[in-house]
């Protein structure tokens, strides 16, 4: 049975390694045809947009694993279906449920090993590639800007006209509330450095707010420097300037656990972060969906035919799967519930089908 195993594994793992460099080399081509525009600007050279474009693979790579893991073990399968192969393996004795189980297993750690680039080497390559073609392009001088933001933080509300770099503040205003979030104190400075664990301002104005009997008293204070400890860090502001889906899988999690210690909406952060932890049972549904057209009968339909409506299907079911996440965010559903509950209810569904089907079968 080790080897029936083996060679199984060894035609997903060939299967879905050509699937992967068919699709980066696609990618790759397309985008490079997009960077031929930008070729000959200061000293961008058509070396410096294929170094790019490659450094960049292990990213695209990471969020393209559900369909080319899908694609390369349904692709696998087919081909043991069309050359007699899973025939043979079903007449040794290999059932339906534990040819199907050894799909998945090697699918799962085909993703296991893309995550694990995805959340190591991706960030790292994808940051340098940027620093580089910005780089080859004249802008390495000039700091990336960023929009004003704001920022609750404990019992104080921070705005910050510019951001540059994500330490650089110019026009900065901290206003400190009390627990019934009346003002105890607004500080203003034009500008100020991030270093990671407070805001350092120059020449800052300090109005304190002292409430009386019948009035406020509002009382001012200059100061040429003032220093204002916070509890977020830097990745937390360079995250500000990202998507959900451009962070990594730790900065979601802080920043979930930032916004909720500060009650503010996290929902968009958490439906992001409920989507990767659910991809392993998103793509475990996907090649059961598929399966099922393997295994089914070709009296009607060709084989070819069916492994494309396999496919079609299971990609259609991750379509769905985000199309769902989106209505949590819109009617305020509960993210968990949404992410989760639609690959467990098709897991159960195809497992039970692939159960009769075994049953029959063997009978």
């Amino acid at each position: 049975m080790k080897i029936k195993d083996r060679y199984i594994a060894k035609t997903l793992f060939t299967y879905s390694l050509v699937v992967l460099l068919v699709w980066l080399g696609i990618y790759s081509f397309f985008n490079f045809l997009a960077e031929l525009n930008t070729v000959g600007k200061v000293d961008y050279t058509i070396l410096e947009a294929i170094k790019y474009i490659v450094l960049q693979i292990p990213e695209v790579a990471y969020k393209q694993v559900s369909s080319v893991i899908l694609l390369g073990c349904v692709l696998g399968m087919g081909h043991l279906a069309t050359t007699g192969q899973l025939l043979v393996l079903r007449v040794s004795g290999v059932s339906i449920l534990k040819i199907t189980w050894l799909t998945i297993k090697n699918a799962f750690i085909l993703l296991a090993l893309l995550i694990v680039v995805g959340e190591t080497v991706a960030p790292v390559m994808t940051e340098f590639a940027e620093d580089e073609r910005a780089r080859a392009l004249g802008k390495n001088n000039i700091p990336s800007g960023q929009d004003g933001f704001w920022i609750k933080d404990g019992d104080s509300f921070i705005n910050v006209n510019n951001s540059f770099n994500g330490s650089l503040f110019n026009g900065i205003t901290v206003i400190d509330v009390n627990e019934s979030y009346k003002i105890n104190g607004v500080i203003r400075s034009k500008s100020g450095i991030f270093d990671g664990q407070s805001i350092n301002m120059d020449a800052t104005n300090v109005f304190s707010v002292n409430p009386t009997n019948q009035h406020e008293d509002i009382v001012l204070k200059k100061q040429n420097f003032y220093k204002k400890y916070v509890s977020f860090d830097q990745d937390l502001i360079d995250s500000l300037e990202k998507e959900p889906q451009d962070l990594s899988t730790l900065t979601l999690i802080n920043q979930i656990q930032f916004l909720i210690e500060n009650k503010l909406r996290a929902k968009v952060f958490e439906v992001e972060l409920y989507k990767r932890l659910v991809k392993p049972l998103t793509l475990g549904a996907m090649i059961l969906l598929a399966m099922l057209f393997i295994f089914g009968s070709m009296r009607d339909v060709t084989l070819g035919r069916k492994i494309f409506f396999g496919v079609a299907i299971a990609l259609s079911f991750e379509l769905v799967s985000r199309v769902g996440a989106a209505i949590a965010l819109s009617f305020e559903f509960s993210p968990l519930l949404i992410t989760f509950a639609p690959p467990l209810t098709v897991i159960v569904i195809t497992i039970a089908i692939l159960i009769n089907k075994s049953i029959n079968a063997s009978a």
